[in-house]
């Protein structure tokens, strides 16, 4: 007889899995956690997807009502244990002390699509790195600038920090890649809401473009604005 392996239903959260959830946390303030290795979550307006492979195996699925009080509940211990044994709460332990804290309902949490998504068509393609983006980050926020738009004029890929309702505005442009179409395709910055590392980003027309971190087995997908303009 072939004996089912136990699940362990006891585990420390990696700080690697740590920095995805509150990541996460900013897109969505609750969670659906699945069983197995991978987490999703998707803002309320369903403008942004995120979703990444972690260390750990969640043993159950599982849902989170305030995620960024889970994970400071969490952050009141030093390294504790999670113990997912009982269906309908986690217990956060180390030594002596403990936390019991309740999963909400799932039906108290937004639903998410069970497929990978794929993009409709792959238009515009360059890689992003970690600087370019903690200095596109940098000067949109001390400029206060709302939008992040890539621009193509059948020459250069440039990725600009402005505000396109004001022509006047201060913006700050970076070059990141080359290309033979001409196109605009508009962001909001609030929208951005990724972990600023490096990632190889593929933009369709169809208004919808990934921004794929395979360091951290890590892919958002997110909304273009309505008025982005695309010539082949």
């Amino acid at each position: 007889l072939i004996m089912k392996l136990r699940k362990h239903f006891t585990m420390k959260l990696s700080e690697k899995t740590t920095s995805l959830l509150e990541n996460f946390s900013s897109i969505n303030g609750s969670i659906l956690v699945k069983e197995g290795t991978s987490i999703k979550t998707m803002s309320p307006m369903k403008n942004i997807l995120a979703e990444a492979v972690i260390d750990e195996d969640m043993p159950r699925d599982f849902a989170i009502y305030d995620l960024p009080q889970f994970l400071n509940t969490i952050d009141l211990m030093d390294g504790p244990l999670l113990d997912f044994t009982n269906e309908h709460y986690v217990v956060i332990k180390r030594e002596r002390s403990k936390f019991k804290y309740w999963f909400c309902d799932h039906t108290l949490v937004p639903s998410l699509p069970e497929k990978t998504i794929e993009l409709p068509s792959r238009d515009v393609c360059f890689q992003l790195e970690q600087e370019q983006l903690r200095q596109l980050t940098r000067a949109a926020d001390v400029l206060g600038l709302p939008d992040l738009t890539a621009i193509g004029d059948r020459n250069s890929i440039k990725l600009v920090a402005r505000d396109k309702n004001n022509q006047t505005s201060n913006d700050y442009s970076i070059e990141v890649g080359r290309t033979d179409k001409e196109f605009i395709f508009n962001f909001k910055r609030e929208n951005i809401k990724i972990i600023p590392e490096s990632y190889d980003v593929v933009i369709s027309k169809k208004q919808l473009a990934s921004f794929s971190n395979t360091k951290l087995n890590l892919n958002y997908f997110i909304a273009l604005e309505p008025d982005s303009v695309y010539n082949d």
